[in-house]
């Protein structure tokens, strides 16, 4: 094996992360080609690269859910206005969120200018999440203990009219997979909202290369109507949190809103206890600002579109058949691989432009391995490899039967040091904390530092109050992100602001 190392400094992506994080994300996002705005407000356009990053979170994810005996449905985009009116306290948490539909057509008027006409007797709402409709549903599905549990999920999009947008992170419209489960018992309702949570905490770790940490919301974070909320809470480069996933335990409070009752073994009539869930596009900016460096998307193996690309390095138009030749029969052998349970996904680039901008574009994309292939590594048996979780200097030659019999490793040792580095990140960036001037110091910035980078996770003890949890949110900016279940407080503390003891220790962060 011989290394090559290039003096070649050049970063793709300006600015750099360290110097304005924000427009960092958002000229990632540009540059690996993966979405944009559209001409709606809020709204984004997920390009074929973002989109297949999404199937392939799609296809593994729906593979586990119907693994633990789950089954796709699909429900209307529209819910009356009615259905959402019987959970109030569901609705109020989503109400300055919802867009109404008032009219079923458009008419024009004498100067062909359209307005809307045909006032619809019932408002229609656009689903800001499903529960409502599906209650519904479930109320005339279900009759017998020998219908449950009934175990749904959907993928589809949703509509929730923010302020503030950012692609992938928070859009007015955006997709995900909701699931919603009938149960008999609190107890298997209790057991399904913890298998969610770990399918999703192994989801994240195994195939997105994230370290998260599982943990339940507080009253003020929980989703509107739920019981218990669990989440799975991610450290990003800038420090904050992402929260990646959630799963509701909704005991029997949308049961009786939509009245979903069954009869027992017994003959008697009990209602249902109920549980929703769901993640959405956002895990992909997840991944982007946990994987991101300065040259742009650094994709883990498992779900990146491509897994390797190879491109032919040819200068003279006599080298081009024998080049584009052993390319072909490195791509074929490559594809013959078996990783993660897939064969090898290998593009052949074979474009007619200049060979550095091909490998710039697919670095910046994120591309696990790039192959580049001329005449003098022919002539050797050779292929030149980069490896996307290295730097462009640590590129390397390599015997090309050598590279197709080592490929699954080199992809699943991309995998592991992507999250090996999350890890160390996240460990790097969490303190304990246990007095309330060291946690002001901690989550201020310098007013001169533009990057917005500050911070992290602190562990620290919280009396249960709200009243605590909302003076630390007004003044700092901090929420609780999760009680964690990952981490055992054994002994006792001081609540961080009031002073109170307190047994436990709660994540505190900024947060998308």
């Amino acid at each position: 094996m011989e290394f090559i190392v290039s003096k070649e400094h050049k970063t793709a992506i300006n600015p750099k992360r360290n110097e304005n994080f924000p427009e960092w994300y958002q000229q990632v996002i540009k540059e690996a080609d993966m979405a944009e705005n559209s001409p709606v407000r809020g709204c984004m356009v997920i390009k074929p690269w973002g989109y297949t990053l999404w199937e392939n979170v799609q296809k593994e994810l729906d593979n586990k859910f119907k693994q633990t005996g789950h089954v796709n449905a699909y429900f209307p985009l529209f819910i009356p206005l009615h259905l959402m009116e019987k959970e109030a306290k569901h609705v109020k948490g989503f109400a300055k969120e919802c867009a109404v539909v008032t009219h079923h057509r458009l008419e024009a008027d004498k100067k062909e200018v359209l307005k809307p006409a045909g006032k619809l007797e019932e408002p229609l709402v656009i689903r800001p999440t499903s529960e409502t409709i599906i209650g519904e549903m479930f109320s005339k599905w279900i009759q017998s203990y020998r219908d449950l549990p009934l175990l749904i999920n959907q993928w589809a999009n949703i509509v929730r009219w923010e302020m503030r947008t950012r692609l992938f992170l928070r859009t007015t419209e955006f997709l995900w997979q909701e699931g919603h489960t009938a149960h008999q018992t609190e107890k298997e309702a209790w057991e399904e909202t913890l298998t969610i949570l770990n399918i999703y905490k192994d989801f994240a770790e195994n195939y997105m290369a994230i370290p998260v940490l599982t943990g339940e919301k507080t009253e003020n974070e929980r989703f509107p109507g739920a019981v218990k909320t669990l989440c799975i809470e991610a450290m990003m480069q800038d420090r904050k949190a992402l929260q990646s996933g959630t799963s509701h335990f909704l005991g029997q409070n949308f049961a009786k809103a939509s009245n979903i009752q069954f009869q027992d073994r017994k003959g008697n009539l009990s209602y249902v206890w109920t549980t929703s869930w769901g993640v959405s596009t956002r895990l992909i900016g997840g991944m982007i600002m946990v994987h991101g460096d300065d040259n742009g998307m650094c994709l883990p193996p498992r779900l990146a579109p491509t897994q390797v690309v190879v491109l032919p390095i040819i200068k003279e138009e006599s080298d081009k058949e024998k080049v584009l030749s052993y390319c072909n029969e490195v791509v074929g052998k490559l594809r013959n691989q078996q990783y993660s349970g897939n064969n090898i996904r290998v593009y052949l680039d074979t474009r007619d432009r200049n060979a550095g901008e091909k490998s710039w574009e697919w670095t910046k994309k994120g591309v696990p391995v790039i192959l580049e292939i001329g005449p003098r590594d022919i002539k050797n048996d050779n292929v030149f490899v980069a490896r996307r979780d290295r730097s462009r200097k640590e590129r390397y030659s390599q015997k090309k039967d050598v590279l197709i019999d080592e490929i699954t490793d080199v992809l699943e040792s991309i995998q592991a040091a992507l999250f090996d580095r999350a890890r160390s990140f996240r460990e790097d960036n969490t303190r304990e904390i246990d007095d309330y001037n060291s946690f002001k110091q901690y989550f201020t910035s310098d007013k001169k530092d533009t990057s917005g980078i500050f911070g992290g996770f602190a562990l620290s003890y919280w009396c249960g109050s709200q009243e605590c949890e909302n003076k630390i949110n007004d003044e700092l900016g901090v929420t609780i992100r999760c009680i964690p279940l990952d981490i055992k407080i054994s002994s006792k503390g001081k609540c961080i602001l009031c002073g109170k003891i307190s047994t436990q220790k709660v994540v505190f962060a900024r947060a998308y």
